[in-house]
């Protein structure tokens, strides 16, 4: 069954996360309650060397890295093929929050209609044409232009597709470019970002006050190095040996202290589980591997977008 995560507390000196049922309609007799706590201790970026500073969160060889390779993103069975089990699962977590959120019809075929949606880090288009197809004004950017070349032939084969938006781009130059959306959205981007304090408070600037934001990525645990490092990269190989670095996971608590940062506000965090038997994800409570979460743009912080900008402008990305 699909669960999620609410906020509890927002004003104590540490934050709660409290699970609950994730569907539309939740169920009576929910399973046993599970409390997280969440320090304040700053977080670092270690690439940085500061803390809450600003820069540019480009990592160049994480894009190289990538645009190494664009040419199988549309490969089920290649180096994304993770990401294509995954999809199905990611999208009913996005498409549920998202519908209780905008007060949509989360049984519309096409719930999204007239929601202006940021796909950030958005590779190929595996999550930006599902997004468009249930009906959303679709933008994808990436920062590895073969991506982007991929991203929009594949789109332009289907009409329900088409009409997305891709470009070559990073979240800090839309920021400057003052664009806004909806809904502002980022999956398995920021463990390979330079800065994710950094990252986290451009796309809190592109949303709308009491828009979305929506991000997944993978626990610093011993168990999502077992899985996703030595699992999935040196014996399964379903991903190249070297894609992803345990040091720069975070934790739910990190993340969700990094986003009250920005001005976001986490309500929802639900945990992926793969059943190796089944070939298949499911949504669960269990995050220690990976997860993904769901905030709201605190009103009233358009301020902190001007401070944003402001400081993009004096420190441009090289």
């Amino acid at each position: 069954m699909a669960l999620r995560w609410l906020l509890r507390s927002r004003r104590s000196s540490s934050c709660s996360l409290l699970l609950r049922n994730l569907h539309p309609n939740p169920n009576p007799n929910p399973l046993p309650l599970r409390v997280r706590s969440y320090s304040n201790n700053p977080i670092r970026d270690a690439d940085s060397g500061e803390v809450n500073g600003f820069k540019s969160s480009l990592n160049p060889l994480e894009v190289a890295k990538f645009a190494a390779l664009s040419q199988t993103w549309w490969d089920p069975q290649g180096p994304f093929k993770p990401l294509h089990s995954m999809n199905p699962t990611r999208v009913s977590f996005i498409r549920a929050a998202l519908c209780r959120h905008f007060r949509r019809d989360p049984y519309s075929p096409r719930p999204f209609e007239g929601l202006k949606i940021l796909d950030v880090g958005c590779g190929g288009g595996i999550l930006s044409e599902p997004l468009a197809r249930l009906g959303a004004d679709v933008t994808g950017i990436d920062a590895v232009e073969k991506n982007i070349n991929i991203a929009t032939v594949h789109a332009a084969s289907d009409p329900l597709t088409s009409s997305i938006s891709y470009s070559c781009t990073t979240a800090e130059d839309l920021v400057k470019e003052n664009k806004k959306f909806d809904a502002v959205i980022s999956l398995e981007v920021i463990e390979h970002v330079a800065n994710p304090s950094d990252f986290c408070k451009s796309l809190a600037a592109l949303a709308v006050p009491k828009g979305a934001v929506v991000m997944s990525t993978i626990n610093r645990t011993m168990r999502a190095y077992a899985t996703t490092i030595v699992g999935a990269e040196y014996i399964l190989n379903w991903l190249p040996r070297g894609t992803h670095e345990w040091s720069k996971f975070l934790t739910p608590e990190e993340l969700v202290l990094i986003l009250q940062r920005a001005s976001v506000s986490v309500q929802e965090m639900a945990g992926f589980v793969y059943n190796p038997l089944a070939g298949n994800w499911s949504l669960s409570d269990d995050i220690s591997v990976n997860f993904i979460t769901f905030g709201i743009k605190e009103s009233g912080s358009d301020s902190e977008k001007a401070r944003v900008v402001a400081e993009l402008k004096t420190d441009p990305i090289s």
